[in-house]
């Protein structure tokens, strides 16, 4: 099954763990990165020591131009795109409702739910048998915080991650009959730089502790999740939104 993969925000934490995993696994990857080209690189770099095939891509997924130049320089590259990873994501800024800036609202919700319809298209009008294609499978990264709403901290994140997943459940059954797969991983805690980006560097060992598992999980945990969803062993498998939380 594994043909090229397009990995939206890949450069580093958990998209850049399932960049290296899914080439681990056969499949030819599209290194997409916002601003980071050397971390981009680097995780190219790793693939193609290994031996897989790997190419960066800079393009911001909110723009629309930006997302289909994304598309046709992988397939130039390393053929036709058979899966999507929505995993591009921005938390904003720590803040209460009534404080938060027009700014970083927009922003949120343009990379966490405009991005994923827009790579979404994208995908389908190359992938979707159809229009033409062989079909394929999408995974949207999502998040806990889509059930808790997390107040006082992220509601805005919370809020584009719960839009997220009623889009995974809504593409899923409009393109069940067009060879297309669409599921969701819901993240828990996990150890990368989303919590200092957010504002708070300490907010990972604060709540580590609260998690039922004791301790937060890991990037290749994430992949894992990912991964299995592309893959054959989840064929009858549509619309579902995956908890890998650690018992959350």
């Amino acid at each position: 099954m594994p043909s090229t993969i397009i990995i939206t925000g890949s450069s580093r934490g958990i998209g850049a763990a399932t960049a290296l995993l899914a080439a681990r696994r056969g499949w030819s990857v599209g290194v997409n990165f916002a601003s980071n080209r050397e971390a981009a690189d680097a995780v190219v770099a790793s693939i193609r020591a290994e031996g897989g095939r790997a190419v960066a891509v800079q393009a911001d997924n909110s723009r629309r131009e930006e997302v289909e130049r994304l598309f046709e320089h992988v397939t130039e590259e390393l053929g036709p795109v058979g899966a999507l990873v929505n995993n591009a994501g921005v938390p904003g800024q720590i803040s209460r409702v009534e404080q938060l800036s027009e700014e970083t609202l927009r922003r949120t919700l343009e990379v966490n739910v405009i991005g994923a319809f827009l790579c979404a298209q994208a995908f389908l009008r190359r992938a979707s048998i159809r229009h033409g294609g062989s079909g394929g499978a999408i995974v949207n990264v999502s998040s806990m915080a889509s059930r808790s709403g997390s107040p006082g901290e992220l509601v805005h994140y919370a809020a584009a991650k719960a839009a997220l997943e009623t889009f995974n459940y809504g593409l899923a059954a409009e393109v069940a009959q067009e060879g297309i797969r669409v599921n969701a991983v819901s993240l828990g805690l996990f150890a990368t730089d989303i919590h200092a980006t957010a504002g708070d560097a300490e907010r990972l060992q604060r709540y580590a502790a609260r998690m039922p598992m004791g301790r937060p999980g890991q990037p290749l945990e994430a992949a894992q999740a990912i991964v299995w969803l592309l893959s054959e062993e989840a064929s009858y498998i549509t619309g579902a939104v995956l908890p890998v939380a650690g018992g959350r």
